[in-house]
């Protein structure tokens, strides 16, 4: 198992164990663990996610840290769009839809003014971050 796989399962376990509430670098943040399938696997994923509760409406940012490949979760919704997400203690079911370009920089850049650290993201990498919405 990788760093990554250990760190987000202590993270998973740590949302779980805490009401959908993390300490650390998360502490405060909105958090939902996404549940997808995998593209080549079929498997259920699980990957803990920053979300930006704006509008009404709830979007998640394939960011992977400002990485230059899009996280495997992406893949993921990309292939198989029906998805389930845990806030706090609730599970519910969602379809993921990826933003056109120009939605997708509107609400990137919301996203960027109140977490810096996604802008950061975005100068650090050629690749465009997607944002997804859940709806």
């Amino acid at each position: 198992m990788t760093d990554y796989k250990e760190f987000n399962a202590g993270i998973i376990e740590e949302f779980r164990s805490n009401e959908g509430r993390v300490g650390g670098m998360f502490e405060g943040a909105p958090l939902i663990i996404l549940h997808t399938t995998g593209a080549r696997s079929g498997a259920e994923r699980l990957a803990p996610l920053m979300y930006l509760p704006y509008e009404d409406r709830m979007f998640v940012f394939a960011s992977k840290a400002g990485a230059h490949s899009h996280p495997d979760w992406y893949h993921n919704v990309k292939a198989n769009p029906s998805v389930s997400i845990e806030v706090g203690t609730d599970t519910f079911g969602k379809i993921a839809v990826e933003l056109d370009p120009d939605e997708r920089d509107r609400i990137y850049a919301v996203q960027a003014s109140l977490v810096p650290q996604f802008a950061e993201y975005e100068a650090g990498t050629d690749r465009v971050i997607p944002v997804i919405e859940l709806v």
